[in-house]
């Protein structure tokens, strides 16, 4: 199994309490961390920990809008790329209709030059309605939303191989678009589609997709992974080529008890900023798949594995604090699911 790691940049009030002179500071250290951290005991020789890096693409705080900061994504992208050397970058995911393709396909382009071809290519059709009307996008149902989708794919694709774009869709309109220079990785970054939706969002990883972004409870995943597959039959492609990958909150500890303190660390750093969501976001953390000690980590992880699971995006909500959950993490998780 593959491991990635979100950096903090404000979006899930993980940045709160943080002087926005020192947010970039924050953010750069831990990418620079994931960027030269080693599995296990870090001892000389041991494989890299994270493989990638990755942000949210939103505008917006949630589980609310609130003032607190939101750093944008793709400057953040082209900031890693420059602040960083291995480690691989990603965004889960990239809203379509927050930027033409043609250009967002130029962006995503350049920042693969800058960063020596390390840029993984998420993308989803959205679904934040409050930062979609606020920032003058409307927001278009959701048929019309997963038409961009798999359109804006097809521009992408056309200008990332050939250097050149023409599509007269219903959604979007290029007439030779040109691109230069060409992502350094042949073909273009790797393309992940995130969302699970049976109908289309799946049907359009089984056409383009390198990877796949759904939930990662084992049930759901599991199901979702055979309706993937059934997409893939449909076009004669091997399921096999698409790598499945999930995003997890990680809350980890080195005893239950340690995994209940860091919970209520949660309930009360989200009462800073909106204190009428603070017990259901520790809650919600409460809940999720990747709670409990390493052993128990590694537990579900190896269930998740065993269903198709290969690459694990994690969240520490406490990331921009306390890094000694990566570091338990690092050591004695990581190590246990590596290839």
């Amino acid at each position: 199994m593959r491991f990635g790691l979100f950096i903090p940049q404000g979006w899930r009030q993980d940045l709160v309490g943080i002087d926005p002179s020192e947010q970039w500071e924050t953010m750069r250290s831990l990418a620079r961390h994931a960027d030269t951290a080693l599995a296990g005991e870090g001892l000389s020789g041991s494989d890299p920990a994270w493989e990638s890096i990755w942000v949210y693409d939103h505008f917006h705080t949630v589980p609310v809008p609130t003032d607190e900061a939101t750093h944008e994504a793709w400057t953040l992208m082209a900031a890693f790329a420059a602040s960083t050397e291995r480690v691989r970058l990603g965004q889960m995911c990239t809203c379509m209709a927050y930027r033409n393709p043609a250009y967002l396909a130029k962006v995503a382009a350049t920042v693969d030059v800058v960063s020596g071809g390390r840029v993984e290519m998420g993308i989803g059709a959205g679904w934040y309605e409050h930062e979609w009307r606020a920032y003058g996008y409307g927001f278009p149902s959701a048929g019309d939303r997963l038409g961009a989708l798999d359109e804006g794919v097809q521009i992408f694709k056309q200008l990332w191989t050939n250097g050149i774009a023409t599509l007269d869709g219903e959604h979007y309109q290029v007439d030779g678009a040109r691109l230069a220079p060409l992502p350094l990785q042949v073909d273009g970054p790797p393309l992940w589609v995130a969302g699970g939706g049976e109908k289309k969002t799946l049907r359009i990883a089984a056409e383009h997709a390198q990877y796949t972004n759904f939930d990662g409870t084992p049930e759901v995943f599991a199901h979702k992974s055979e309706v993937l597959r059934g997409h893939c039959d449909a076009i004669r492609r091997p399921f096999e080529e698409i790598t499945r990958s999930a995003n997890f909150n990680v809350i980890i500890g080195e005893t239950a008890a340690d995994v209940d303190d860091r919970i209520a660390w949660v309930e009360e750093h989200f009462s800073l900023s909106v204190p009428e969501k603070a017990a259901q976001e520790a809650e919600n953390l409460r809940r999720g798949p990747l709670v409990g000690t390493p052993e128990q980590v590694v537990e579900k992880l190896t269930e998740l594995r065993g269903l198709g699971l290969g690459y694990a995006i994690t969240y520490f909500p406490e990331a921009a604090y306390d890094r000694s959950g990566i570091d338990l993490f690092e050591r004695q998780v990581i190590p246990a699911l590596a290839p």
